[in-house]
């Protein structure tokens, strides 16, 4: 009897833990329930503001000489004198190179020699001619005779003329023996020293770089072109570049020339900017990034890019409201760069938008802000 009653007991407690447990269960569950649905998720935010956006297209640029030229020798002879440093700085008209100038004076003198020669027997001849006209309409000379003298009065009138080119050609190679600068530039590698012989055409003596302006030359798509051309009639595009070695120092140009076809291996359209370069910073053959401004956002409205979400039914935004819920706002997003965006429509300046956190909002969810990063 004792053992059964006893048992009993045993069942009865068993039960009343039972029931409590579940109790305690459903009561734990119930607070679960309530914490998860007002649980803040955790955000970081920042305001959007305006600033001014220069709309650009950005390329690698190659510096190029706003004018390169070969000197040589029209003249075959002996350099007797350079006038010029390798890498100097040379004006228009400045003497590079002599060259022997004895054969071409040598050469004159006998052209101007030949030229009096023949002018002295043009005298004669055309005193000769007066003479046997003047006996042709007195019947004492022949016809045959006034033809003879009128035909040797013309050829030597001939004769003369082609000295004077040949004066003119021997003058032409006296001035040849000077050779001068034809640009303002730089010169470059000396190809040839005193003493040495050149042949005329084959031999070149030095190249000239004219980089006072300087020409940066770069390629852009062609499906800018159309709004590239626009703008050109309008206003000078400015161009702007880094100084290689110097990312801190920009030095801007202007736009100066579009190339008359489209590569068609590549379609890009080759475009020039002319840099005045009075510093000498920009040097033939670098390349440097070139950033060519086509026009200027003005007050654009600008959220960092990590700001903006994609979905199936376009780009958005979530924005914080003042009772720390957010909404979730489409947005029409234009150009960005350096980690900044413009957002053309959906978000105006001084609202504040989520920057990280977005995978655990939803419409008109509760958010608590953090300063660092989740």
């Amino acid at each position: 009897m004792m053992r059964k009653i006893q048992t009993a007991l045993a069942c009865l407690i068993l039960t009343l833990a039972l029931v409590h447990l579940c109790g305690c269960s459903q009561r734990s569950s119930g607070a679960d329930k309530k914490n998860n649905g007002t649980l803040d998720v955790p955000v970081v935010v920042t305001q959007a503001f305006a600033m001014d956006f220069p709309i650009e297209l950005r390329n690698i640029g190659n510096v190029e000489a706003y004018a390169t030229v070969t000197s040589r020798s029209q003249i075959t002879g002996q350099i007797t004198k350079i006038h010029f440093r390798e890498g100097q700085e040379v004006k228009a008209g400045d003497m590079l190179f002599a060259i022997d100038p004895r054969p071409s004076q040598g050469a004159l003198r006998q052209a101007q020699a030949d030229l009096q020669r023949d002018q002295a027997q043009l005298v004669t001849a055309k005193l000769e001619f007066e003479r046997t006209k003047k006996l042709l309409e007195s019947s004492i000379a022949s016809r045959d005779d006034y033809d003879k003298a009128e035909a040797a009065f013309h050829a030597l009138e001939a004769t003369a003329l082609a000295d004077e080119a040949s004066v003119s050609r021997a003058q032409l190679q006296v001035e040849f023996t000077s050779i001068r600068s034809p640009i303002d530039g730089r010169t470059g590698n000396l190809m040839v020293k005193e003493g040495n012989i050149v042949k005329a055409p084959d031999d070149f003596l030095v190249t000239i770089n004219q980089i006072h302006p300087i020409y940066v030359t770069f390629s852009v798509p062609e499906q800018e072109l159309p709004a590239i051309r626009q703008r050109m009639q309008q206003a000078t595009l400015p161009v702007e570049v880094d100084v290689p070695g110097d990312t801190s120092t920009k030095l801007t140009g202007d736009l100066t020339f579009i190339d008359n076809a489209v590569d068609i291996t590549t379609g890009r359209i080759k475009l020039k900017a002319t840099f005045a370069n009075t510093n000498s910073l920009l040097w033939p053959g670098q390349f440097l990034q070139t950033r060519l401004t086509l026009r200027t956002l003005s007050r654009a409205t600008m959220v960092p890019t990590q700001a903006l979400q994609s979905s199936q039914t376009g780009d958005f935004v979530f924005v914080m409201r003042s009772d720390s819920t957010v909404e979730k706002r489409p947005v029409v997003a234009g150009p960005g760069r350096a980690g900044l965006l413009v957002i053309e429509k959906g978000v105006q300046p001084g609202e504040t938008v989520v920057t990280d956190g977005q995978l655990r909002l939803v419409e008109g969810a509760r958010v608590t802000v953090h300063t660092g990063a989740l």
